[in-house]
Formats: structure tokens, sequence, C-alpha cells
């Protein structure tokens, strides 16, 4: 019961941390998607950075639709991140119970986080598909998540899958990383205070807030030409690819979405908004985690209380 209570903490707090950091940062989220998206050579783009994605629904009166998909996205990483940080609290605990050891070690650690990733992907790629989409729409044209994958089939919504799959490394790095300096960093500064090595449950908020933003820095490096194919591949179209329906279908696959980049922006094209995925992602895994180190300590006290409630008023049923 421990474990699942543990894991349904980590699970809880990692949700909501992700549901803010969402929230907070969706305009960026939604510029830096915009132009990723774009696909052209450098005489033909329409966005020369991210500023002028923001500049396009300002001058164009659409400042609401920097907004659009929100309610998908929301939905999506809430749900996302409650069944990674439960399948990745659960998989770690399992593995050190069986294991006998006292702390994960960096193999093992990236063995769990990127199974808890695969499962992730596999249950929530079709609101990944639609929230992108909808993102990528023309300001003031985006359709409501039903219709944004009633456009296409079944399998549409699953464009991108296997691109997701091999990017499950990013979150993978991302927490191992973070928790490896987290380990490192309680230890050194315990054993500093009273002299005795133990593992305090959590770090200061802004010990949180730098250890997520260099892990995840660390990631998105590592792992962006991969990012940067999966958001072409899953781009909701323009008017002009509607009739291009063979460069449609190629850039719908990994290899067509790296033929099309390297064809139409070279091997820069691959690095195309790194900047800004790092801005954003940076800024939004540094305030998830922040925010999932504070949350943990208060999911788990109502966790507590709630299992004890209910085997109290079990306790009484059964002697009535």
């Amino acid at each position: 019961m421990g474990l699942d209570l543990e894991s349904l903490s980590e699970a809880t707090s990692g949700a909501i941390g992700s549901l803010v950091s969402t929230t907070v940062l969706y305009p960026l989220d939604t510029c830096k998607t915009k132009y990723q998206a774009e696909n052209q050579s450098s005489h033909q783009r329409k966005y020369r950075n991210i500023s002028d994605v923001l500049w396009e629904a300002v001058s164009t009166g659409h400042v609401g639709s920097l907004y659009q998909g929100i309610g998908t996205k929301n939905f999506q990483s809430f749900i996302s991140s409650f069944i990674y940080f439960y399948g990745y609290s659960f998989l770690k605990r399992m593995y050190l119970k069986r294991s006998g050891n006292k702390k994960i070690g960096t193999k093992a650690n990236l063995i769990v986080a990127a199974a808890a990733g695969a499962c992730t992907v596999v249950l929530t790629q079709p609101l990944d598909t639609a929230s992108s989409r909808m993102q990528t729409s023309e300001f003031g044209k985006s359709k409501g998540f039903w219709k944004t994958l009633a456009e296409g089939t079944w399998s549409e919504a699953f464009d991108g899958l296997g691109i997701s799959l091999l990017l499950t490394s990013n979150p993978s790095i991302q927490y191992t990383v973070f928790d490896q300096l987290k380990q490192r960093l309680l230890r050194t500064q315990l054993t500093r205070a009273s002299g005795i090595e133990t593992s305090p449950e959590a770090l200061s908020a802004f010990s949180a807030f730098v250890l997520g933003a260099l892990s995840k820095c660390v990631a998105t490096i590592l792992t962006y030409p991969a990012i940067r194919c999966k958001v072409v591949i899953q781009a909701a179209e323009s008017d002009e690819e509607r009739n291009e329906d063979k460069q449609h279908d190629d850039k719908k696959t990994m290899s067509g979405a790296l033929n099309t980049i390297w064809k139409r922006e070279g091997l820069l094209g691959f690095f195309k908004g790194l900047q800004a995925q790092i801005l954003k992602t940076v800024l939004s895994s540094a305030l998830l985690l922040m925010i999932k180190e504070k949350v943990a300590k208060s999911s788990w006290i109502i966790l507590i209380a709630l299992r004890r409630y209910l085997f109290v008023t079990n306790t009484r049923l059964k002697g009535a």
C-alpha cells in the first residue's frame, strides 16, 4: 500500500507542476512551435525568429490565438505527467526493492525513465498530435480537439509516434541528471550540516529550479534534431501544402521530415529554434520540478490522511 501511495503522490505533484508550467508558458510555447513548424529556405521564411510569430498575432488582432489549443495541451500535459511520474516512481521503487540497493544507479535510472516514458507516449500520442496541430494552425483558424482529430484517419492521430518513442530519451536524460544531481546536493548539504549522510525529502525551491533547468538544458541539446522533426511531422497543413499531396505524405514520416529539412534548410535546419526550445523547455521543466518538490510533501500528507480515514471508516462498517 505504501508503494502505491508514494507513487501516487509523485504522480499527483508532477501532474500539478506540469499543469501550472504549461499554462504560464503557453504563449511562448505557441510561438516556439509555430516557428519550428515552418519549413522553408531562408529567403522564403515567414518567421525570422519567434518574435515575428508574436508580432503577427498582435498586428492581426489575434493575441488570443496564442492560447489556441491550451485546453487540449493542459489535459495532455496533466495526463502525461501523471502517468509518467507514477510509472517512474513505481518502477524505481520496484527496482530498489528487488535489487536490495538503497539508491538507483545511472544506467538503471535511464532504463526506468525510458520505460515510463514509452508507456506514457503510447497512451497519450493522440492528445500530443492534436495539441501540436492546434498550435500550428493559422491564427484565428484553430479547431477544437475532436474536429482536429476528425480531419484525419485514426492512424494519423499517432503521427510521430516513432519519433516520440525515440524522444523518451529526453525525459530519461533529464530526470536521470536531475535525480543524480539532487542526491549529490542533498547528501552534501546534510553532511555539512550534521556530519551524517541521509536523504532529505525535498530540495529548496531555488535548488529544484536550478537543477531542473540544468538537467532539461542537457537533455534538449542532445535530442533537439529529433524534436524539430517531430514538430514538422505533427504540424497542421497550410493551404499550399493541402495542394501538394506527395510532399505532405513525405513529411509525415521521420525519414521524409529529415529529408525535407535537409533539402530546404541544410544542416543548421535541424537546430532551427534551438534557443527558443531551450528557453521554453528549461523554464517549463524548472518550474514543473520546483512546484513538484513543494507539492509532493502536501500531497503525501493528504494521501496518508485519506488512507487512515478509509481504514477507520471500513473498520467501523465491519464492526457494525
